[in-house]
């Protein structure tokens, strides 16, 4: 078990309602499991050395020190998660690595910092 100091910490964008929807699964099932995840907004991203626009346009994980985004971030957290190990597991397949950073980084981080930036501009 990780001390705090080694707690997974989690930067999300809070306005999105399918980063929100996710995380909030993650702190459910870590607080079922007993798993130490911090979870920050993309108002504390200059915390994390980003800018919130930065923050906003994929997941980013602080694990031991280290910053990692994207697909690499989700597999940080389903690791610590009992319940999701063996999908980061799966996730990390040579193959299927490569296949979901794509998907990712291609197009699903795109769409939804679009849509983020969209709710940006609403009044």
């Amino acid at each position: 078990m990780r001390g705090m100091s080694d707690e997974i910490r989690i930067l999300y964008n809070e306005t999105c309602p399918v980063c929100r929807f996710e995380i909030d699964g993650y702190r459910k099932a870590a607080a079922r499991d007993g798993v130490p995840l911090r979870f920050d907004t993309v108002a504390e991203a200059e915390a994390w050395g980003l800018t919130p626009d930065q923050a906003a346009r994929r997941l980013h994980v602080m694990q031991d020190g280290r910053l990692v985004s994207g697909v690499a971030a989700f597999r940080v957290i389903w690791a610590e998660l009992p319940r999701w190990r063996w999908l980061a597991r799966v996730a990390g397949w040579p193959g299927l690595r490569g296949l979901l950073d794509l998907v990712y980084d291609r197009i699903a981080a795109p769409l939804l910092y679009r849509a983020h930036l969209r709710r940006q501009r609403r009044p």
